[in-house]
């Protein structure tokens, strides 16, 4: 463990057994993630859900957009939807990221659960992501009765850059008077490209990510040269939204990890939410760190987790 941080000691016992992130090479970094992936794929129980995949048109010129369905088979009438955008740091992941966090999202809210696998950088940079989000969310909403799901009761979750593209999308869905969204789940969201705020300076040693990671991540995000420029847009960076662009936005959940680059920019994020007037609940787990949710064993991720689920039934109206 690193001696400067005082992690949890059930995520510290972790550490030696959790895969290293190096995004330097990101062919690599695929090659390795899907290795890891088909292990737990093999074991994954999905008793009781019925998975499937599904297309819908992707942005003008753009292929379209897979999305994988997740079903509780014995539900009956429409049902409420989470969206759910994996992370990856922009350049690695698929729906099978999640696989195992859908399934348990689906049987515990009794939801559709919809996972969108969306184009990645830096072969496909800002906005090709965020176009195929919004893509697969206006689809969905398009068919909403044919999938029988309720199109007024749409959560978004994501998690790192992908609670960071929730979070644009959001914006975007908003701003484009597309599909309505209820709330926002960010965890450990990805939102600040200037990488300026105090946990973002100080954890440049931090297990998982830290933030060389980060800059990696944005740079292959926005492009070469792009990152902490002045014309960086909030649909890429959420964190530059001012004030007046966040009001009217749906209720959000925003959770951080105390040893996380990203902490203060998720913090901050929330906070700004409530000073535009948007519920907004805040919560920092203590002794965490980024990525520490793959530690399911431990008691601050399983409180994690059910404050989680508890927040989305909440917003869901199970």
């Amino acid at each position: 463990m690193l001696p400067q941080y005082r992690f949890d000691p059930e995520l510290a016992a972790a550490l030696t057994m959790m895969p290293e992130v190096d995004i330097t090479d990101v062919g690599a970094a695929r090659a390795a993630q899907a290795q890891q992936l088909t292990a737990s794929l093999a074991t994954a129980d999905t008793a009781g859900v019925d998975v499937r995949e599904v297309t819908v048109p992707g942005p003008d010129r753009a292929p379209d957009v897979a999305l994988r369905l997740y079903r509780p088979r014995s539900a009956q009438g429409p049902l409420p939807v989470v969206y759910s955008i994996h992370g990856g740091g922009f350049v690695l992941g698929s729906p099978d990221v999640d696989h195992d966090w859908n399934l348990l999202l689906c049987r515990e809210l009794t939801a559709l659960v919809v996972s969108v696998d969306y184009r990645l950088a830096p072969e496909h940079p800002f906005p090709a992501p965020l176009e195929d989000c919004y893509a697969g969310l206006s689809g969905l909403a398009a068919n909403a009765a044919e999938l029988g799901v309720r199109a007024d009761r749409i959560a978004l979750w994501g998690d790192s850059a992908g609670a960071g593209l929730a979070a644009a999308l959001t914006l975007l869905a908003r701003d484009r008077r597309g599909p309505a969204i209820c709330f926002q789940h960010l965890c450990s969201p990805a939102l600040d490209d200037r990488l300026e705020t105090s946990s973002a300076r100080q954890f440049t040693d931090t297990p998982v990510w830290n933030r060389r990671s980060a800059r990696l991540s944005w740079e292959a995000y926005l492009g070469d040269g792009v990152r902490g420029t002045a014309g960086v847009s909030p649909y890429a960076a959420p964190a530059r939204a001012g004030a007046d662009a966040l009001s009217g936005l749906p209720p959000a959940y925003v959770s951080v990890m105390e040893f996380d680059p990203l902490r203060d920019e998720g913090a901050d994020y929330a906070r700004a939410l409530r000073a535009a007037g948007v519920p907004a609940q805040l919560r920092l787990f203590p002794g965490t760190f980024h990525g520490a949710w793959a530690v399911e064993h431990a008691a601050v991720i399983r409180n994690a987790t059910a404050e989680a689920v508890a927040a989305l039934r909440t917003a869901l109206g199970r």
